[in-house]
């Protein structure tokens, strides 16, 4: 057996380990190289198949992560500033505050001075996130509640019935 596996090994171009025989009166009496494809044909000698490295687990491993998992102390790498830099948590917060008062600005809920004055204040720092800056408005009384504009009334436009043609164009 040994003998014919070691055949077997050259001709299927593969580790011995992966020669798999089927023990048969056959396998015993072959003994050239001959009778060793032959038996490869038959299907008494064949190769199992290499083993792979899956992505089953890496998929599931990443899509715990999506979920904001494996993130714990155990898992970093390094310190706060270098896994988000302090310069990316600024323009990040600054972009958000800056946006917020755009957003009031535009509902009428700050005038534009309150506006350029607060800007200034955001570039400066003044303010941690727009929670804080809402309290700061709130608390200093430069908030206005909005004004509802009266919706006009749906205006209906008189349409030209279309002539109705029979069938296509030649």
């Amino acid at each position: 057996m040994k003998s014919q596996k070691r055949i077997a090994q050259r001709i299927l171009k593969c580790g011995l380990t992966r020669v798999r025989v089927e023990p048969s009166k056959e396998v015993g009496e072959a003994l050239t190289r001959e009778d060793i494809r032959e038996l490869i044909k038959k299907g008494v000698i064949r190769t199992v198949q290499k083993k792979g490295s899956g992505r089953a687990g890496a998929r599931i491993r990443l899509a715990q992560k999506k979920k904001g998992r494996m993130r714990g102390k155990g898992k970093r790498k390094g310190s706060k500033g270098a896994r988000t830099s302090s310069k990316r948590v600024w323009i990040k917060k600054v972009r958000s505050i800056r946006t917020f008062l755009r957003k009031l600005r535009d509902s009428g809920q700050i005038t534009t001075n309150v506006y350029r004055k607060q800007l200034l204040k955001t570039k400066g720092g003044a303010f941690r996130n727009k929670k804080h800056l809402l309290y700061y408005l709130k608390e200093h009384e430069l908030l206005k509640k909005p004004e509802k504009k009266a919706k006009p009334k749906a205006v209906q436009k008189k349409t030209k019935a279309k002539p109705k043609t029979g069938g296509r164009k030649k």
